[in-house]
C-alpha cells in the first residue's frame, strides 16, 4: 500500500525493504527506511518536490487543497498509513489553514503482532477482560497491539471502537481495511468525547476502544466510558509507569481507578519488548 504512491522509481528502490517500519522522504535529500526502530539511507536519487506532490496527490484522492484541515494536524491517513507533513504554514485572519512547499513526508507503516504480542492478549483477555493502558514511545507498536487487543475481544464481545483519525480500522467506504472483529463496531472520525457518547448510547458496547489520550478532552470521554460500567481499551504517550507518573494528565489516568492493566513497549535489539503491570491498589 505504501509503495503504491510513490512513483515507479522509487518504489522499486524501496521494495527492497520489506522490513520497513517508516518511509522517510526529505526534499532535496536521499530517501531513508527504518527498520527495527533506526533510520538508514537508501542509494537512489534525491527526493524531489514533485514526488512529494505525488504521493500527496494520490493520499488525498488528488484534493490536496480538501485536506488542508487534516494536514492541520500535520498528518493525513491512507487506507491505514499515517503519513507525517512538514512544509510551510499557510494563515489566513491569524488561523493556520494549511501547509505548502512541502519538505519532508513520513510514511509509517503497520506492522503485525509476533508471537510474544499474541501470548499477552491471551493472558490480558482470559479468563477475564478488564480496563488496559498501552503505553509506548511514538513508532513503537502501541495501535498495532490495540488492534490486535480489539481483535481478538471481538471474537466473543461487543467492542465499540472510536476510530477519530481513521488508523485503527483503516475504512474505506464503510469498510475496515484491518479486521477489527466479527463483533466490533465502528466510528470514524469524531472526537473521543462526542463519539463516546455516541457509541454508549447507541450501540450497547460491553468494551470501548480508543487510540492515543493526549488532552484533557480525551480525560472526559473516559469518564464517561467507565462511568457507564463499560471496560475501555486505549493508548498513551510514555516509556514506563515511572514516565507516566511525572505528567499530570497521565497521572490522573494511573491512579484514578480506571485502568487495571499498563502494558508497555520497549525495542531491544530489533525486538519489541511487552511488560505487564498491575494497577490494582
Amino acid at each position: 500500500m505504501a509503495l503504491s504512491l510513490l512513483p515507479e522509481p522509487l518504489a522499486k528502490a524501496l521494495a527492497a525493504y520489506p522490513d520497513a517500519e517508516e518511509l522517510r522522504l526529505r526534499r532535496g535529500r536521499p530517501p531513508g527506511v527504518v527498520i527495527a526502530g533506526r533510520e538508514q539511507p537508501v542509494n537512489t536519487s534525491n527526493v524531489s518536490r514533485e514526488t512529494l506532490l505525488h504521493i500527496l496527490e494520490k493520499a488525498t484522492g488528488a484534493s490536496i487543497h480538501a485536506a488542508a484541515p487534516a494536514i492541520c494536524s500535520g498528518y493525513i491517513s491512507y487506507r491505514g498509513l499515517r503519513i507525517g507533513i512538514c512544509g510551510e504554514a499557510v494563515y489566513s485572519g491569524g488561523t493556520m489553514n494549511g501547509l505548502r512547499s512541502f519538505s519532508s513526508l513520513a510514511i509509517r507503516i503497520p506492522c503485525g503482532c509476533t508471537s510474544d504480542c499474541m501470548t499477552l492478549i491471551e493472558k490480558l483477555l482470559y479468563p477475564a477482560a478488564t480496563s488496559i493502558l498501552i503505553a509506548a514511545p511514538p513508532g513503537v507498536g502501541k495501535t498495532s497491539l490495540l488492534r490486535e487487543l480489539i481483535r481478538t475481544a471481538a471474537r466473543s464481545m461487543r467492542v465499540a471502537v472510536i476510530d477519530e483519525r481513521n488508523e485503527l480500522s483503516a475504512c474505506y467506504a464503510g469498510e475496515a481495511q484491518f479486521d477489527l472483529g466479527q463483533g466490533s463496531d465502528v466510528l470514524v472520525g469524531v472526537p473521543k468525547g462526542r463519539a463516546a457518547m455516541m457509541l454508549l448510547r447507541g450501540m450497547n458496547p460491553q468494551i470501548v476502544a480508543m487510540d492515543e489520550i493526549t488532552v484533557e478532552e480525551d480525560l472526559r470521554a473516559v469518564e464517561q466510558i467507565v462511568g457507564c460500567g463499560v471496560l475501555l481499551f486505549a493508548t498513551a504517550h510514555g516509556k514506563d509507569r515511572e514516565d507516566m507518573l511525572r505528567r499530570p494528565l497521565y497521572r490522573k489516568l494511573l491512579t484514578g481507578g480506571v485502568f487495571r492493566e499498563l502494558v508497555t513497549i520497549r525495542c531491544l535489539g530489533g525486538k519489541r519488548i511487552y511488560d505487564r503491570v498491575s494497577l490494582d491498589g
